[in-house]
């Protein structure tokens, strides 16, 4: 997005690698474990604290608050450290201090779920610094999405962990947003539909970037993936590579113009993985499209010139992104798309009972 690229208008040279602390390119990271049975937390219930991190930007101590006293109506305890308030230039913290939040509310036995304050930049920074084995042996349900969604699919490819792509903090202040997060983690069903919300009634929605359409029809299982496009675009070519191999992939982005998407799009088509997908669920592009001119292509012929001659099962315009109503879905768990209905169904239950 267009806030998140003014970051790297300038590229660092190859000898300012060799000034970088070398726990920056360590890991003691286990492989994949993609043939693991899903690992599952608790559900979350009434009472439970919430441990807040900011695993990349920095957040307003008013934004804090109010996720805060939002968590507290939701009936939960929501705990942070003192590392959350800290600044870093746009970071909340240095890497090590923001990787030793997050390690240590995996580890505290006290805390019983941990939600990311907000997204913005960072997450890639430290995902060579998390201990996942610690994950693995306390697994907690983890909500975020945005920057966030490196995170969410690490973690899950690493440990197994069904992680949850839903609002961060400094966006969970909708009713629908609030619903649909209280569903996916404290009431845990067999057979769960994920409900979009009717945008027809606001006019702020009336845009061809709010429409809801099937791009191929068809029906398609797998487990899910994705998130940001730009985000699950940044780890092509990296350890952290996500292999879409009988997945269905779940993609949203913001403030990126047609022909940048189509540019993200095809650079994930010419990938190993993309091509052999069992869906695809796109979000809301919020801010993506351009008004129709025969010199450019809007954002819906985009998806379509890039994604229907896939032949793979595809949707646009479900209920999830940077947007006010924001539905959660776990990442890692195994899902049921028509695509034809625009109908999306959990079929395990992501969280223990």
């Amino acid at each position: 997005m267009k806030k998140r690229r003014q970051f790297f208008k300038t590229a660092l040279g190859a000898s300012v690698a060799s000034l970088l602390p070398s726990t920056i390119f360590a890991t003691s990271t286990p492989e994949n474990r993609p043939d693991t049975a899903p690992v599952r937390a608790k559900a979350l219930k009434k009472g439970d604290t919430i441990g807040l991190v900011a695993p990349g930007y920095s957040v307003k101590p008013e934004i804090l608050e109010e996720a805060k006293a939002t968590l507290i109506g939701m009936g939960f305890i929501p705990y942070h450290t003192d590392r959350i308030i800290g600044n870093h230039g746009y970071f909340s913290n240095t890497d090590e201090e923001r990787i030793k939040d997050l390690n240590e509310m995996f580890s505290n036995p006290n805390i019983d779920g941990i939600l990311c304050a907000r997204g913005g930049y960072g997450c890639t920074r430290i995902m060579n610094l998390i201990d996942y084995e610690n994950i693995r042996q306390n697994p907690k349900a983890f909500i975020g999405f945005s920057d966030i969604t490196v995170l969410l699919n690490a973690i899950n490819q690493k440990t197994g962990l069904i992680t949850f792509h839903g609002p961060v903090g400094s966006t969970l202040n909708h009713e629908y947003s609030i619903a649909q997060l209280q569903k996916a983690i404290m009431a845990p069903l067999e057979f769960q539909a994920l409900e979009n919300k009717d945008l027809s009634g606001e006019k702020k929605y009336r845009h061809p970037q709010y429409d809801r359409y099937t791009i191929t029809p068809g029906i398609a299982s797998g487990k899910l993936v994705g998130g940001s496009l730009t985000l699950v675009t940044s780890l092509m070519g990296t350890p952290h590579e996500i292999d879409f191999t009988n997945t269905i992939i779940c993609l949203e982005e913001i403030e990126e113009a047609p022909y940048r998407i189509d540019r993200m799009l095809t650079q994930l088509m010419q990938s190993k993985t993309f091509y052999k997908a069992s869906g695809i669920v796109m979000g809301v592009f919020a801010g993506c499209d351009t008004p129709p001119n025969r010199h450019k292509f809007t954002l819906k012929e985009v998806i379509l010139d890039r994604i229907k001659p896939l032949g793979i099962p595809a949707v646009y315009g479900m209920t999830f992104g940077h947007i006010d109503n924001n539905f959660t879905f776990p990442i890692g768990a195994t899902a049921r798309l028509d695509s034809e209905k625009i109908h999306l169904e959990i079929l395990e239950k992501p969280v223990l009972p």
